[in-house]
């Protein structure tokens, strides 16, 4: 956590924040990750959603969607590809998870987290999800 500022593009984050980060607070005080996520450094942020993946692969996620809520409406693809990965992660192992988060905040996601997030999906679920009919 304190050689964060090495960390400065999408391919050493994804490749390292759910080993190290991850998994060394995965029994321990989120509070970091929390603090990392109300950053405004980017790969602070990124990093604070995409350790929670470690979480994810031990079935846990309400830790990943509460930094999902946090960063719901940023600007910047990079954060907005790695929530919908986040949240299509967590559809691979529980859909019913996925999609009462999608139900409850669909409506206020960038159109690329959304497509992202709903790829999997059927076709004519996909159009109610873009058409705002969920």
């Amino acid at each position: 956590m304190k050689n964060y500022k090495y960390i400065n593009n999408w391919d050493l984050v994804d490749a390292s924040a759910y080993k190290i980060m991850g998994a060394y607070l995965f029994n321990k005080n989120k509070d970091k990750l929390f603090e990392f996520a109300h950053s405004k450094y980017l790969w602070k942020q990124r990093i604070a959603i995409v350790a929670t993946y470690y979480f994810i692969k031990q079935n846990k996620y309400d830790t990943t969607l509460e930094i999902a809520k946090i960063l719901l409406n940023h600007k910047h693809d990079l954060i907005q590809k790695a929530v919908e990965w986040m949240i299509r992660e967590i559809g691979n192992r529980n859909l019913q998870v996925e999609t009462e988060f999608l139900k409850k905040y669909y409506k206020y996601m960038p159109k690329t987290m959304l497509r992202y997030a709903i790829e999997k999906f059927d076709s004519n679920t996909r159009k109610n999800y873009y058409n705002k009919l969920i």
